[in-house]
């Protein structure tokens, strides 16, 4: 159902937010603090990272906000995120989806069910996940939570490859590998073109300096 949220595990994102610890299988071996578990060392956990299309197949890419501890201030694809204890991703992929941009979305797809990455240390922190890979569909505009990111942009796919193959150091490392894996998954093309029922509109314009050139 689209929009839905995990009311009871968001309100407790006001407070401590866990992650699931996990061994090398993916199996859960317990629980910790998100912010403080994110370190040089960061224990393997699991994520999730989804890409989200509008009716035009246009992708929602990112910019971290500068205030987040892990990889602020790049860009990166449209939601990442983890899932609480006992909480399905799908849940947890509406959750941050309504946090941090105030939208929701349909038709989510899971189209990397074994992603795992462990990135470079950047600012002297490492991410180190089990993150399965999902596709989703929004009619919505964001409307972004500025402690979680600070500007957006919808992009067409050819577009993005384009932008993260020129200029790899803007973007997030597991958004890039992502990409790069995505780009041979059969549904993705479905997801970015247009909509059948889509009918063109005159394009709109944000006045935003942050914005990818």
């Amino acid at each position: 159902m689209e929009g839905w949220v995990n009311k009871g595990y968001s309100e407790g994102m006001k407070h401590a937010e866990l992650i699931v610890l996990v061994n090398f299988d993916g199996d859960p071996i317990g629980t910790a603090e998100k912010l403080a578990s994110h370190h040089g060392s960061t224990p393997l956990h699991l994520g999730f990272s989804c890409f989200v299309f509008n009716r035009r197949g246009e992708l929602l890419i990112t910019q971290r906000a500068l205030v987040k501890k892990v990889w602020p201030g790049v860009w990166t694809n449209s939601v990442c995120g983890h899932p609480g204890p006992n909480e399905p991703v799908e849940d947890a992929i509406r959750r941050r989806l309504d946090h941090e941009l105030g939208m929701g979305a349909s038709d989510l797809e899971c189209a990397l069910p074994d992603y795992r990455y462990q990135t470079p240390p950047f600012r002297g922190i490492v991410e180190n996940e089990i993150c399965p890979v999902y596709l989703g569909r929004t009619s919505d505009e964001p409307s972004p939570n500025r402690e979680e990111v600070a500007a957006y942009q919808w992009m067409s796919w050819k577009g993005f490859l384009a932008a993260i193959k020129n200029d790899r150091g803007r973007y997030s490392y597991w958004c890039i590998d992502e990409a790069m894996l995505l780009s041979r998954y059969p549904l993705l093309q479905e997801y970015s073109e247009p909509a059948r029922s889509y009918q063109e509109a005159p394009p709109t314009f944000r006045n935003d300096e942050n914005e990818p050139k």
